[in-house]
């Protein structure tokens, strides 16, 4: 993954800004809206492009493209830096490789310490019956 190369594939988009804000808000597009061509991507490989549709399918529309956006702050800088951020978190996120499981066996202690619970609940339901039949 090449970060600075994907950073010069992202398209911004400016819209004003939903709730409250007065006159501020009415007349400013702070909000903004980040989409990334993850199939059409030069800074990715095809496996990690593979990855990345997988793993982050439900922020990815038909056309292809991954759409973040922000709108926190009354800075169109700002939002473009946090969105900016938090889509580079997310990519990195999503290529991140699993650790593999390693199989372990049960201890000789917890095998022993299972089996003896058994014995006990057994005990106690067979108490529970009635002697006499």
């Amino acid at each position: 993954m090449d970060e600075e190369l994907i950073l010069t594939e992202l398209d911004f988009k400016a819209v004003r800004s939903s709730g409250p804000g007065g006159q501020h808000a009415n007349k400013t597009a702070t909000k903004v809206e980040l989409s990334f061509d993850v199939a059409n991507s030069k800074a990715l490989s095809e496996n990690e492009k593979n990855r990345i549709l997988k793993k982050l399918s439900g922020r990815i529309n038909k056309e292809g493209f991954l759409k973040m956006s922000n709108e926190d702050s009354r800075s169109q800088h700002t939002n473009k830096d946090v969105v900016t951020e938090n889509f580079l978190f997310e990519l990195k996120e999503a290529l991140k490789r699993p650790k593999p499981r390693k199989k372990t066996k049960p201890t000789k202690a917890s095998k022993v310490k299972r089996l003896k619970a058994k014995k006990k609940k057994s005990e106690i339901k067979a108490n529970r019956k009635d002697p006499l039949k």
